[in-house]
């Protein structure tokens, strides 16, 4: 009993370190690992600078190793740390974690590893995990919970602009004609793209009057088509504020499901105890 007990309170104290950070201990592991990820994110970016790479290349690969197996271990500890290691393995997270971190073992085994640099770009990702923070989780949280209660408004007009792009591009087509550069009708939507999002690559333009009469509608609607998006984004953060709850970091040590309230003595997806 001794023994199970030693286990329990060594897994306890593990899992409060790695998934919350409401301990000084969770704290100081949040800025360790994002340090980390600061390293790892600037060894991927002097590597791909070839004249950099070919003079310091032991360096960047002796600190490259150093990391990696610090990854390593953070992501085993992550798996033993909780009572039900698939939960974690198969998360969002989890995959990323496993895929930023196996290409420089690979590297031992493959030929021309460094075609896998891209893959090892995706420790990009980590750096959201300062997003659980304590100061930031509240913040976060709501622009999720927005930008989740938005998505049918902002499909809805994403397929209105779509139209709207078709029905202009065609209308230009029909205008300016394959002589002034507006060649088949996709062409001609894809000007009515950009210049409706205010890019204005300028690759493509029209030359007659009435089409810069059309261009010049085209490019103000854009200026309030813009603000749409935003608008319906604000309004929902503006109603999660107002309905919302504060919530900690602690991540339940059963199913590493997060978000719980604060003073939350349960889990809310498997009812284990939290910490």
């Amino acid at each position: 009993m001794k023994n199970n007990d030693k286990n329990t309170s060594w897994k306890h104290r593990i899992h409060e370190i790695i998934y919350e950070a409401d301990t000084k201990a969770g704290k100081l592991f949040d800025v360790v690992l994002l340090i980390a990820i600061l390293a790892s994110i600037l060894l991927v970016m002097l590597e791909s600078i070839e004249s950099f790479d070919t003079r310091y290349h032991t360096f960047l690969n002796i600190a490259e190793w150093v990391i990696t197996i610090l990854f390593s271990i953070e992501y085993i500890l992550r798996i033993i740390s909780i009572n039900k290691p698939f939960k974690y393995i198969f998360s969002f997270y989890g995959i990323i974690d496993l895929l930023s971190t196996i290409p420089k073992y690979l590297s031992l085994f493959l030929v021309g590893s460094h075609h896998l640099a891209a893959l090892r770009a995706l420790r990009l990702l980590r750096v959201f995990r300062i997003l659980k923070l304590a100061r930031y989780v509240g913040a976060s949280n709501r622009l999720l919970i927005a930008l989740k209660m938005s998505r049918t408004k902002i499909s809805v007009f994403l397929y209105f602009v779509v139209i709207l792009c078709v029905i202009l591009g065609t209308i230009m087509y029909m205008i300016e004609g394959p002589e002034n550069g507006f060649t088949s009708i996709p062409t001609s939507v894809y000007w009515a793209i950009v210049t409706l999002t205010t890019v204005g690559y300028g690759d493509i333009a029209p030359h007659t009057p009435f089409g810069q009469f059309l261009a010049s509608i085209i490019m103000i609607l854009g200026y309030g088509i813009i603000a749409i998006p935003t608008g319906i984004v604000t309004a929902e953060m503006t109603k999660s504020a107002n309905n919302s709850v504060d919530t900690n970091t602690q991540a339940c040590p059963n199913c590493s499901k997060e978000n719980h309230k604060d003073g939350a003595q349960f889990c809310y997806n498997c009812s284990s105890k939290l910490n």
